[in-house]
């Protein structure tokens, strides 16, 4: 019997793991009864009860996991490393909150049995804010056209993944992993599913502008190389610019002596021009150096405090990378 392993971090989602972890196994209960199923549930040290409800699902069904973490490890590194926890002949990743409907493990289970090793669920349409949804396709547009790696536009993780490609993800050693990117980069024989993103079923989003920035800048440093060549050209544009005014300055001022006043505006603005360039591309190179340095760091993705059904080291508070 095939084996689907589901994914789903969760951090303060106290609300919705019972609920969630009811809706998918009636999908296999009822959808998909000639498989076997494991839910893994990998808690980014949430602060309200969501851990003790956890242990409850954990009790009551042994195909219900539970990993957690000694602190929150961030919004990419803890799914990543749940999803090389899995022991399914897939797996499929999902949000906590129902913004992920249930309803398509059936469909991506079937795409997978056509062939597919990698299926991603499109996010055409969405019940969230329609301003931030418009500011997310043009952030996928910008980055799909600047990036030397083809970008998957509206993909937000939520798919299934063969377990070649979990292996895959096992071997990368990337301490900083960018999934959606490296699904991009890496995968093959991929199948697109457009879905409609949902709201939130309970609670509050957990995303903010910092978080949503991080994101952005993530995606950014590790796929494009424009920002460092705008840098480069925007400097030599600059410089030449500079040179031309001041060489007009130069001439205007020899022959017009006594009638040509330049005064200290136009140097004060020309001062404060390049100062807000410089800082800009300052800032930007500093987010690449960032990225780099937390490579090279090499530490580990999540460190754990507890996991709950698994066959090794069951209950027991270890350190992985």
């Amino acid at each position: 019997m095939k084996k689907v392993s589901v994914v789903v971090p969760c951090w303060n989602e106290q609300e919705n793991v019972i609920p969630l972890t009811e809706a998918i196994v009636n999908q296999f209960q009822s959808n998909l009864p000639q498989y076997d199923y494991e839910i893994i549930f990998i808690d980014n040290c949430s602060q309200d009860t969501t851990r003790e409800k956890l242990i409850g699902l954990c009790v009551q069904n042994k195909k219900v996991k539970a990993i957690f973490n000694t602190k929150n490890f961030g919004q990419f590194n803890s799914p990543y490393y749940g999803l090389c926890q899995t022991a399914g002949d897939c797996t499929i990743s999902m949000s906590a909150d129902f913004q992920d409907p249930v309803e398509m493990i059936p469909k991506f289970v079937a795409q997978w049995e056509q062939g597919f090793k990698i299926v991603c669920a499109i996010k055409r349409t969405s019940k969230e804010n329609k301003l931030m949804y418009f500011l997310r396709s043009c952030y996928y547009k910008m980055i799909k056209k600047m990036s030397d790696v083809e970008q998957i536009e509206h993909f937000t993780g939520f798919g299934l993944y063969d377990k070649s490609f979990i292996q895959v993800l096992r071997d990368l050693d990337d301490s900083t992993p960018f999934l959606r990117g490296i699904v991009a980069e890496l995968g093959s024989e991929r199948k697109d599913i457009p879905y409609e993103q949902a709201k939130r079923r309970a609670g509050k989003t957990h995303n903010n502008w910092y978080t949503l920035y991080d994101g952005a800048m993530l995606s950014f440093t590790s796929y494009t190389k424009i920002g460092l060549r705008l840098a480069t050209i925007l400097g030599f544009v600059a410089s030449g610019i500079s040179m031309l005014v001041a060489l007009v300055y130069l001439v205007m001022k020899l022959i017009f002596w006594d009638r040509f006043i330049a005064g200290t505006a136009p140097i004060i603005i020309g001062v404060f021009f390049m100062g807000s360039i410089q800082l800009f591309f300052i800032g930007l190179l500093g987010e690449y150096i960032m990225n780099i340095n937390t490579r090279i760091m090499n530490r580990p993705l999540v460190i754990e405090e507890k996991r709950i059904n698994f066959d090794d080291n069951k209950d027991e508070a270890i350190e992985k990378q």
